[in-house]
């Protein structure tokens, strides 16, 4: 037997020949139609309980023009315990007929939340991300003619508690130890926090309830296969930048957090296992070819599995690819067409 001591190659060891107990194996409407029941059953049970809803309480705490668009900030409750702050963009045109699309736009990981994504340039910073990842896709989106709604996710932006909550660690991390104590996860939360979204989004003038979609890259990426996956009122997402296998980036390269998982979930599911339970709604996934986060080798594979999916729901119809030749950004190529046609 050959010895060992570190624990890095111990994982390495583990996911080698790894095969999730639920990773979609079928090829036919038969196998897709039994694994996604099973699936949708086991996902629930990993995620665990949603907190109790709270009435929204919905404050608009200021509504401003900037150019052609209005900004509003407003503020919700999710559940008892916890607030969501986000920014509502749209056009001065937009009529307020129930008859408008909307998008739900989730940021990834970075210093500033919601800030960038909504279009926000206060700082350098932010100016930098936007310039850097083509990150304000919420801005653009509005001005393409959807109400976009962008919120903080728990541990970043105004949810942060400050920049540097926990001096030399994670704040995804710590706050996932926390909350495994109680048995609750981030990732769970941030999925109700944005299910709570789209509750506000169907109570809007602007807004036609069945026309919502969902956008993010990275993180927002995680959210929004995790979120379309679980509250099927989201028609039509667009994942940027993260289906690849858990194997790679997870546990090769530990470039993952605790935000992004809940225990067990590998043992059930890889990460095209959780875009493929979007099916047969439309699905737009972005690849970088020069991604620095995610190697694009290794999200081609991602994309691949969710094909295999997508064939056996007779929906590859409604499985579209962006390859584009940048790095870890939003191509800000097929994905208005996209929306355009699918909601």
């Amino acid at each position: 037997m050959k010895r060992n001591f570190s624990m890095k190659a111990y994982w390495n060891d583990m996911a080698l020949n790894w095969k999730p107990l639920l990773t979609f194996a079928g090829d036919t409407r038969e196998d897709w139609e039994s694994w996604r029941r099973q699936a949708n059953i086991k996902l629930l049970e990993l995620l665990g309980e949603f907190p109790a809803k709270a009435d929204l309480a919905p404050e608009t705490e200021w509504s401003v023009e900037d150019g052609d668009l209005i900004r509003e900030r407003i503020i919700i409750n999710s559940e008892e315990r916890m607030s969501v702050p986000f920014f509502l963009l749209k056009r001065k045109d937009m009529r307020n007929d129930r008859s408008n699309a909307a998008i739900l736009c989730s940021h990834g990981h970075g210093k500033y939340g919601k800030d960038p994504v909504a279009g926000v340039r206060s700082s350098e910073g932010r100016r930098q991300d936007i310039r850097e990842m083509n990150y304000n896709y919420a801005e653009q989106m509005a001005r393409e003619g959807y109400v976009t709604l962008t919120p903080d996710l728990r541990v970043f932006g105004e949810r942060r508690d400050g920049m540097n909550p926990f001096p030399g660690c994670d704040p995804c991390d710590i706050n996932f130890v926390k909350g495994a104590l109680f048995g609750v996860y981030t990732l769970t939360l941030n999925i109700f926090d944005m299910t709570r979204c789209v509750d506000y989004l169907e109570t809007r003038e602007e807004v036609d309830p069945s026309r919502i979609g969902m956008m993010g890259l990275s993180y927002g990426g995680t959210m929004t296969a995790f979120t379309a996956a679980v509250d099927k009122r989201i028609r039509a997402a667009d994942v940027v930048s993260y289906i690849n296998p858990f194997a790679g980036f997870a546990i090769r390269d530990a470039n993952s957090c605790g935000s992004q998982v809940v225990p067990g979930l590998y043992r059930y599911f890889d990460t095209h296992d959780i875009a493929g339970l979007i099916a047969p709604r439309p699905l737009l996934i972005e690849m970088g070819l020069y991604d620095e986060c995610f190697s694009f080798r290794e999200l081609y594979k991602g994309y691949r599995a969710v094909e295999k999916i997508y064939e056996a729901a007779d929906a590859a119809d409604e499985l579209f690819a962006d390859v584009h030749c940048g790095g870890h950004a939003f191509a800000g190529g097929k994905a208005f067409e996209f929306f355009r046609t699918k909601l």
